[in-house]
């Protein structure tokens, strides 16, 4: 058993060895004397653990945690992968797996189908949004985590699985035998011209597929009428560095320097400059729509775009990570994701924020400073904390209610009760004022739960007080005027907020009756960023005052 313990350490240290490797670079004896003592530290401590704890440890888990908790140490983004934990990132690399083709989620803590997507061995069995998954072949589902409930769902091609669904208003669940196919993501939610001469692309995420997507999306859209184009990246994630690059290649004239990566280790070093002529026209306006979710490979293309004077950025500050990670195989079933560089956009602006790691674990001002910048055109732009757009435009914020009934599931199960009434979409927006009044009384007969501003603080005051015999009383009658209070301002919040549940309610059957894209077509006139965006893109002179350099 001994030699067992030291063939698992002898598996470790190399690792070990790795990341401080990595993060701290090798280059002098003194370095690598310190890593030396350091590692010997660590397979000491290792050794006695496993070897003369009281009961025996389980090599396996007790190997899998500790270099889990050496890597949690590092930034967010360097993480140590197990075989289960990688489905994301096949999803990126692959932009594609082998399933069934639904989106799950938790509804009341059940297993739920959120949707099917089009033209999926789900959609084509007949499963439908609002059903509930109570088994996955022969295991039941209460209390399984979405992780789980995916990773059993999916599998190879060809390989079969069975789903056990309960559905509303049947007494027996119905039993699906699924065979598996490959399931391709989409990247481009939504590609079309919204107004004559001006398209919109919505993109999610930047998968190994994105560049193709966008490329076809551009190829058939873009004709000698187009005035301008509305990249949508709110929320986009990021993903792949070299999908990034790809697209930015079909906007920006060949030749130009993209971005630039700088690390510790020589290969980090690299940079990126586009390849070919681009796709869209010169005389073609481009605006980026960006807020706090567009992150990683969306602030590479946001930024570039900026920096390089070829489209103006609409919507909030962008989330801040430019970080490059690379992914290494440890074993055929582990790999170590880690963060190798740092990436720097034409302007040589550093888009990371601050505070990624803990300053004591790292050598003092390695991280470097970012001052101001300046564009192509000479516009000054800031470094280190996202990208800035050159039209601050805010959301429409979702009021108290609406957000609550977002929240508790409310719209999707009142949906779901009443879209078979309905032949199509636009019957239902002619009906949607009855909708709401029907929706309304749904709401107020569920009790929902509305979290005022200052409630629970309120409310914990008053237990607080009602500790104390002589306050009691005091303590009950303040209680009871709160609770009248709040129920008068929650009966207010339904006449003050209709019109926002009505648009809830007409999102939710877009969304229900003709997918994401649906839901996208019938936001976009009522969104704000998208609507000064568009305004831009169709003012010239407006458009080319934000290019220019003040002074000149």
């Amino acid at each position: 058993m001994k030699f067992m313990h030291q063939k698992k350490w002898m598996i470790i240290t190399p690792l070990i060895l790795f990341i401080i490797l990595f993060f701290t670079g090798a280059g002098k004896s003194d370095l690598l004397r310190k890593i030396a003592r350091s590692q010997k530290r660590l397979n000491d401590v290792y050794k006695y653990l496993v070897l003369n704890y009281v009961d025996e440890i389980d090599i396996d888990k007790f190997t899998s945690e500790t270099i889990h908790n050496i890597v949690s140490e590092m930034d967010p983004y360097t993480v140590f992968m197990e075989e289960s934990e990688q489905d994301g990132l096949k999803l990126l690399t692959n932009g594609s797996y082998g399933g069934v083709g639904i989106q799950i989620g938790k509804q009341d803590g059940e297993l739920t189908v959120i949707a099917p997507m089009e033209d999926s061995p789900a959609s084509r069995a007949g499963i439908l949004s609002g059903d509930v998954i109570v088994k996955i072949d022969s295991l039941e589902t209460e209390g399984m985590t979405l992780n789980k409930a995916s990773s059993l769902i999916r599998g190879p091609r060809g390989s079969k699985v069975v789903l056990t669904i309960r559905r509303r208003h049947l007494d027996t669940p119905l039993v699906f035998s699924l065979t598996r196919d490959k399931i391709v993501i989409n990247d481009v939610a939504l590609a079309e011209e919204v107004e004559p001469g001006l398209l919109y692309i919505r993109l999610t995420r930047f998968s190994r597929n994105a560049p193709a997507e966008m490329k076809s999306a551009l190829q058939a859209l873009v004709n000698s009428r187009t005035q301008g184009i509305i990249l949508d990246l709110r929320d986009n994630p990021g993903g792949l560095l070299k999908s990034a690059i790809d697209i930015l290649d079909y906007f920006i004239p060949k030749g130009e320097t993209l971005l630039y990566t700088k690390g510790r280790v020589r290969n980090a070093n690299r940079s990126y400059l586009s390849e070919h002529d681009p796709i869209v026209p010169e005389r073609v306006k481009v605006a980026v729509l960006i807020n706090g979710g567009s992150a990683s490979a969306s602030e590479i293309v946001a930024g570039a775009i900026q920096d390089l004077d070829r489209g103006l950025i609409i919507g909030q500050t962008s989330f801040g990570k430019g970080l490059v990670q690379s992914v290494i195989d440890v074993d055929s079933r582990s790999a170590l994701k880690i963060t190798t560089a740092k990436y720097y956009i034409p302007s040589g602006r550093l888009i990371q924020k601050p505070g990624y790691i803990e300053k004591d674990l790292i050598e003092p001002d390695s991280t470097g400073k970012d001052t101001l910048f300046t564009t192509s055109n000479g516009r000054p732009v800031k470094g280190g904390g996202g990208i800035t757009p050159d039209e601050r435009v805010e959301g429409k914020r979702v009021p108290l209610l609406t957000q609550s009934v977002w929240r508790e599931g409310l719209l999707f199960d009142f949906v779901r009760d009443h879209r078979e009434d309905y032949a199509s979409f636009a019957a239902v927006q002619q009906d949607s004022s009855r909708l709401v009044d029907q929706f309304v009384a749904f709401i107020q007969s569920d009790s929902i739960d509305i979290p005022l501003p200052g409630e629970q603080e309120a409310r914990e005051g008053l237990q607080k007080l009602r500790e104390d015999p002589a306050l009691r009383s005091r303590a009950d009658s303040l209680l009871q005027e709160l609770n009248r209070n709040i129920g008068k301002r929650e009966h207010s919040l339904f006449r003050e907020e209709r019109g926002d549940l009505q648009l809830a309610v007409l999102q939710e059957f877009a969304r229900q009756m003709e997918g994401a894209k649906g839901r996208i077509r019938f936001s976009l006139p009522r969104d704000p960023i998208f609507r000064r965006a568009a305004t831009l893109l169709t003012n010239e002179a407006a458009y080319n005052r934000f290019l220019v350099a003040k002074g000149e």
